[in-house]
This record gives C-alpha cells, structure tokens and sequence, in this order.
C-alpha cells in the first residue's frame, strides 16, 4: 500500500509531466460536476448491471494513478473548469485505502477549480469492515469528503440475502452510527422496494426503520429487472415474480406519505432531502440536504466523468471510457485517453432530455426562463400542442414560471418522458 507522501509524491510527478507537455488554458471557464468511478465490488448484487468488477487489490493503485493522469490529460485541453460538485461512485469506493481517495482528491484540487464548499460524496457498502471504522470515515472527512450515500436498501434479513448484498441491516444501522461520529452530517440512504414477493407492510417496515436513523436525504428506487443479471435468470425461469405494477404503485405512495410525514421534501421522483436550519441560495443551488450533484444531472448540465466505462457530457458531445480497468489503464498510458465512444447531441435530442430529466424535479420541474435561455425558444413554441394535452390528461401543470409532473404524473413518468423525446 502506498503511503500519503508516495501518493503526493505520484500525483505531483502526474502534475509535472501535465504541465510540461501541455500548458493549461485559463480562458472559457465554465462549471461542471466531476464523477470518478470506482469499478472494484465485494461481488455483484442479484439485481445489479452496473460496470463493476470482483474486487483486486493489487490493481488499485494502478487504477488511481490512471484516473490521476486521466484526469491531468483532459484538463490540459479544456482549461481549468470550475467544480462544484464531486462524486465517488461505483462500485464501491469504500474498498480504496483512504490515501488513494485522498491522491484522487489532490489530483482534482490541482487541475480543477473546486468550490471551497464543494459537495464531496462517496459511496458506501455496510458490507465491509473498513465502512464501519470510524477512524477510516474520520479520515475520509479530514481529506474534504463531506457526504455519504450509504447502500442499506432493504431492513428485512430475506429481501438482502434475495438482492446478495452481503451485509445486514445492522451492520447497516452500525456504518450509519459510524459515519455520524466521524463527522457526517450529510449522509443519504439508497433504498430499492418492488422487490419479488415484498409485502407493502414490510416495505413499510424498512421505511420506519430507516426515519428512525434520521438520515438527511433517502433515495428510494423500484427494482428494475435488467438483463445480464441474477435476478432477469430468476424471473426469465419462473424461480421469482417480476415486480407487479399495482403494488410498486402503493409502495411509492407509502414511501411519499411516510417520508413527508418525517419531514422529508419530495424534490425529485426518487429522492426526498431534509432541510437545513437556516436556508440559502447559491449559485442556483437550493440549500438544504438534495444532491447537489445528482441536480447537475436532472437539469441536464455539463459534467466530467473519469475512470473505465464513465461517461461524460459536454458541449453538445457524450462520450464515454472503456469499461475493463485493465483495458483502461493500458489505454491512458498508450493514448492518454480511454474513451470507447462518443456521440452528438443534436439540439432537438438536448432539448427533448432537458424535458424529461427536468421533469424528474418535482417544484422545479422545466422552469420556462432557464430553457429560453439555453435554447433560445419558448417552451410552448416547440412543445406546446403536447403540453396542452398532457395537462388535458392530468399528468403535467403549467404555472407560469414552469411546468411540472401531478401527483398522477409522477406514477407514470416514463409515459410523459416519452412525448418529448425524438
């Protein structure tokens, strides 16, 4: 394991050769968020098909110093951008020793320009031990992390060991109690209901369970089969049921219902924030605890992905990286670059995805102003005989600064999504 001055020491080699080779402009900063992949997993989940692989710790070191130069490769052809927001996802990036999470953090700070009060998350598994150390997580906050999204999902002993996550509710409520006492005042909880042969009365159970920890932010999401994982075998051969549609349906309502009860903001279909004590705007940001990052995302803005299989979009371009990290690392030190694809985003396609991810928000929704802005067009000139009739069917409203989804039309989202797309 690299020690902090060998993980300096690499970084700043990393700088140097950057700098030497290409000078870096300052001119056309703009603001963008910054996700880092993190590929290494205990295992994979039943349900997962994300770009993940079996942990190998021998490879870590090699994969950070790749992202570092990465990282130090696209900065010296786009200049030093601003960066509100970073994100360690995976993955799980808990399975890196803290110098490495703290090498990338340096790597970031020395090419980007990060905001002083950044939004700095990382996610966690319960699964491990390391996630549950309070030394561990304390120096994840002294090196600037500032808020986990832990993995709990489920409270129930059966619905886990059906997902293969590996770890208990308790371990989950320890890592929890953790992070609190290393210093985390924003940690968020994922969790996943519509689970095979889940009753709405256990789901309820897990929803009270989690209220009681007092986490800031909950992200609720309904199981989605997808192909090339355990679970689309189990239910392609007849082992378990497909989620029904009826019963997904009243688990979110129960989820809205409860979480509002505990004083939880509904901001976005899937995910509900505390709010802080004293409120603020900044930048555009509205305070309390929703995911800075995660609105970069739903308000379709720019933002930087680094590492195998991470995407990007910017400037009316996505591309993304290739996805094994060795075939990642070898081509960053052949090329300087990894990217596997890429594709133009025409401005029909860009105007379509800003509707159907900003319809996501669930107060902002589309706000009129910000899209005339970016598209030069009023909404209802490109949009509006199919607004008329979505609020015809009652699953969009207009107000006069935005529109935005109905209670009904949060039920059916991807049924609207869809009217706006190419």
């Amino acid at each position: 394991m690299m020690t902090a001055k060998q993980v300096d020491r690499a970084v700043n080699d990393i700088t140097l050769r950057a700098v030497s080779s290409t000078p870096l402009p300052s001119s056309n900063v703009q603001s963008t968020a910054v996700y880092i992949h993190v590929p290494f997993c205990h295992h994979r989940c039943a349900y997962c098909d994300f770009n993940i692989y079996a942990d190998q710790p021998a490879l870590h070191e090699a994969y950070v110093r790749t992202v570092a130069e990465e990282v130090a490769s696209a900065t010296s052809r786009i200049g030093r951008v601003r960066v509100p927001t970073i994100y360690f996802g995976g993955g799980t990036p808990s399975l890196l020793a803290a110098e490495l999470i703290g090498g990338l953090l340096t790597t970031l700070h020395t090419f980007f320009q990060i905001d002083t009060d950044a939004e700095i998350t990382l996610e966690l598994n319960p699964m491990a031990d390391r996630a549950r150390s309070i030394d561990y997580l304390g120096r994840l906050r002294a090196l600037g992390v500032n808020r986990l999204s832990l993995g709990v999902q489920s409270s129930h002993a059966g619905e886990l060991h059906l997902l293969r996550r590996g770890h208990s509710f308790e371990d989950a409520v320890r890592t929890f109690e953790a992070a609190r006492n290393a210093g985390f005042d924003n940690v968020n909880v994922d969790l996943i209901y519509g689970l095979p042969a889940q009753p709405i009365d256990r789901w309820r159970e897990t929803l009270r369970r989690v209220i009681d920890l007092r986490p800031d932010h909950v992200s609720a999401y309904s199981l989605q089969v997808e192909e090339r994982t355990a679970l689309f075998n189990w239910v392609r051969d007849g082992k378990v049921s497909a989620p029904d549609e009826e019963v997904v349906a009243e688990m979110y309502e129960a989820a809205q219902a409860m979480l509002a009860g505990a004083g939880f903001e509904h901001y976005e279909i899937s995910n509900w924030a505390r709010q802080r004590p004293r409120d603020r705007v900044d930048e555009g940001w509205k305070a309390g605890f929703r995911s800075r990052h995660n609105l970069v995302y739903w308000r379709n803005e720019p933002y930087f992905g680094f590492g195998c299989g991470a995407h990007s979009s910017v400037s009316d371009e996505r591309y993304w990286n290739v996805v094994s990290p060795r075939d990642y690392i070898r081509a960053i030190e052949e090329r300087g670059e990894a990217v596997a694809g890429r594709e133009l985003i025409s401005r029909e396609l860009a105007i379509g995805e800003t509707l159907m991810l900003g319809l996501r928000l669930i107060d902002e929704g589309v706000d009129r102003a910000r899209f005339a802005h970016r598209f030069g067009v009023e909404l209802e000139t490109v949009f509006g005989g199919k607004i008329v009739r979505l609020i015809e069917q009652g699953l969009i409203e207009s107000r006069p600064d935005r529109i935005r989804l109905t209670p009904r039309g949060r039920l059916l989202g991807n049924r609207v999504f869809a009217e706006f797309l190419p």
